[in-house]
């Protein structure tokens, strides 16, 4: 049996690994591939990139897929093999050509995040996807939209940072990642969370007047979780493989990473969390790079819970807002990153059954510098 079909039949087993590919997944590329073929019936050079652009997209989900769930060994091995197979070149030619011509593109080790959702090109007839890094723009509202709570910060909102050192207005902008784990990394996480619920606290915020947080039902409310095991560096791995084109197209300078903060938050019906920033404060003055990352049990069971994040300037030392936002809907498994202090909110979330299982649950925190 030759390398290249070693690689194809393992290429096969991969893309019918529920892990690695869901069946909605792969019913969605057969459409894909079955419009793209009725679109461009008459053309078949256009066809025949269509299909090589989707094959390409499939192809990389599944291997990036497969480092998280299979572990980089066995990869590192077939790698290790290509690279045996090459060395015996002058005797086998042909073989080794073989193998070289479908050899994949050797990963960083470890598991990796994939660069790009598995999206639909243009000739999708669903509705348009978002990139795995998308960084978002102020969109074409008929006007602005004003804050679900008051526009002035509270709380956590306060600064200890010089106001000349603050830029006086503050545009919203966020980078979207999706597909962000593997649907076993999603499972496993949820599975954890729904058996650590007794551990769950209700959420505090920074005061003025204490050097702990406290809990401030005005302000917030939710319930957190701060052990969270092996999951922890997991999400913190990934993003440190992503953390590069993030902060580029966030236009950030790369930092060294001095601490990471971490929590599940669990919001049920009723829980929301206003108007404010992430290192408002001295003693979260060191955070500078927030993230939130979406998940929950399926079918979703709750509404609201949106992110939004607020273009907003300087009054009086503090930041308010300008009236408009961004707003991020919570989807499964989608990280958001933005700068920590990006002034915003969490709508509040509603959820009929009451039950904890059916919260929106988010895997959140920061990275210090």
């Amino acid at each position: 049996m030759t390398a290249k079909q070693i690689l194809d039949s393992f290429s096969e087993t991969l893309m019918q690994d529920e892990r690695i590919l869901s069946a909605r997944e792969r019913e969605l590329v057969s459409s894909l591939l079955h419009h793209a073929d009725t679109a461009t019936q008459k053309d078949r050079e256009t066809r025949e990139a269509v299909r090589a652009a989707i094959a390409s997209a499939v192809g990389e989900t599944v291997a990036q897929r497969a480092f998280s769930v299979l572990g980089s060994s066995i990869v590192e091995r077939i790698l290790a093999g290509g690279a045996a197979a090459q060395s015996e070149k002058g005797a086998h030619g042909e073989a080794a050509y073989e193998y070289q011509a479908v050899k994949p593109t050797p990963a960083a080790p470890g598991p990796q995040p994939p660069s790009k959702p598995l999206r639909a090109p243009a000739v999708t007839p669903p509705g348009p996807q978002p990139p795995s890094v998308q960084p978002l723009k102020t969109p074409p509202a008929p006007g602005p939209q004003p804050p679900s709570a008051s526009v002035k910060t509270t709380v956590v909102s306060h600064s200890a940072v010089a106001v000349a050192e603050r830029p006086r207005n503050l545009p919203a902008q966020c980078v979207v990642l999706d597909e962000f784990l593997s649907p076993q990394e999603v499972e496993d996480l949820t599975r954890f969370t729904l058996e650590h619920k007794a551990e769950f606290a209700a959420s505090e915020v920074v005061s003025l007047t204490s050097d702990r947080g406290v809990v401030n039902d005005d302000h917030r409310r939710s319930r957190v979780l701060t052990n969270l095991g092996t999951h922890e560096e997991l999400v913190l791995e990934r993003i440190r493989t992503v953390l590069p084109e993030v902060l580029e197209k966030l236009g950030m300078e790369p930092f060294a990473i001095a601490g990471a903060e971490t929590q599940v938050t669990a919001s049920n019906d009723g829980d929301f969390f206003h108007f404010h920033s992430d290192n408002g404060d001295v003693q979260v003055a060191s955070r500078h790079l927030t993230f939130v990352y979406f998940f929950h049990r399926e079918p979703r069971k709750f509404e609201g819970g949106e992110l939004r994040i607020h273009d907003s300037h300087l009054e009086d030392g503090s930041y308010v807002s300008d009236g408009s936002y961004q707003t991020i809907v919570p989807r499964q498994n989608q990280i958001v990153f933005f700068p920590c202090e990006m002034m915003h909110e969490i709508t509040p979330v509603q959820c009929g059954s009451g039950e904890f299982a059916d919260s929106r649950f988010t895997l959140n925190g920061w990275l210090r510098r």
